[in-house]
């Protein structure tokens, strides 16, 4: 019996070193984390644009790009716009939906451009730029957008004012107690009536 319980033990005690040796020998790794869709885009921007670069004529290095290369780059994008922009001559200027198509531009939308540079923006000073130099936060990138804005808002009909919220409705409130104390009440008065009749 001493020869059975020593063996039992012995095992015991070994299965127990074995499993401290495996649980030490390999860490739990938490799970990767996958980039949300907005690191992505920021990413595939930041490329793009710096791509925008290497192929400028002279190449440009991002130390040497300034807020004119970004207006450069923003109205190079035009040209793969999705969003029809009426000219001024054009007879459904002011226009939302138009009843037949007309042969002004497609271009950038201003929505996406001002999400475009506030990714670009961001990117930059991950990217170890100084905020104080962003080329993408440059007075003339903002003064650009804003007529960006209000030219396509014309140009298309569309007010890009910001919705005001509704107040919210109030939810009704407790009864006080002066109604609870009366609705018993009632109920005996209308309880007793059912019972006479």
């Amino acid at each position: 019996m001493d020869l059975v319980s020593s063996s039992t033990i012995a095992t015991t005690a070994t299965n127990k070193n074995s499993s401290d040796i495996i649980t030490n020998a390999t860490p739990i790794l938490p799970p990767p984390t996958t980039p949300s869709r907005y690191e992505n885009q920021k990413r595939r921007d930041w490329n793009t644009f710096c791509q925008y670069l290497r192929n400028h004529r002279p190449p440009l290095s991002l130390s040497m790009c300034s807020g004119v290369h970004v207006l450069e780059f923003l109205r190079y994008l035009d040209q793969f716009g999705k969003t029809k922009i009426h000219n001024n001559a054009c007879p459904f200027f002011g226009l939302p939906n138009p009843p037949v198509p007309c042969p002004c531009p497609l271009r950038q939308a201003w929505g996406s451009l001002d999400a475009l540079i506030g990714r670009l923006r961001a990117a930059y000073e991950e990217h170890g730029g100084m905020p104080e130099v962003n080329p993408f936060g440059a007075r003339a990138v903002r003064i650009y957008l804003r007529e960006v804005r209000d030219f396509q808002a014309k140009s298309r009909g569309v007010s890009y004012e910001k919705k005001r919220k509704r107040p919210k409705q109030k939810v009704p409130a407790a009864p006080s107690a002066q109604q609870s104390s009366s609705a018993p009440a009632l109920v005996a008065d209308a309880t007793a009536a059912k019972h006479t009749m």
